[in-house]
């Protein structure tokens, strides 16, 4: 059952609720790996996807975010975690910011699990 408390977003709900049925389970699998690390990071709808944030950090404390798009499901997170990850992350398409998970595999839980704190951590160092 989701958390009923403001720092679980409902719009959050929604937006695995309007997924295609096929990669439901997948959006929830990637949403509590990400909770796991964060539970008491605000949950947020941000560039119209899940997002992820601690106040008081520059660029309003977002550090994850996740969505769906055509092909995959797309994690997103804080420039340079993709790039200081790269070599676990040689079997996923991936961008500067972003790992493409594909809907025919699982979710890679303890690699997302990872890569949030690496994201949280550049978070961390930019407040410095």
């Amino acid at each position: 059952m989701p958390d009923p408390s403001p720092k679980n977003a409902p719009e959050v709900d929604a937006y695995i609720a309007h997924a295609p049925v096929a990669v439901r389970k997948k959006l929830e699998t990637l949403r509590s790996a990400i909770r796991s690390v964060v539970p008491d990071a605000t949950e947020l709808i941000s560039y119209q996807m899940p997002g992820y944030s601690y106040p008081g950090y520059r660029f309003k404390g977002m550090f994850a975010w996740f969505g769906l798009q055509s092909g995959h499901i797309g994690l997103y997170l804080r420039p340079p975690t993709i790039q200081n990850h790269r070599r676990e992350l040689v079997r996923y398409a991936t961008t500067k910011s972003a790992v493409h998970l594909p809907f025919d595999q699982e979710i890679p839980t303890r690699l997302v699990q990872k890569l949030v704190r690496a994201s949280l951590r550049v978070m961390t160092d930019e407040k410095r």
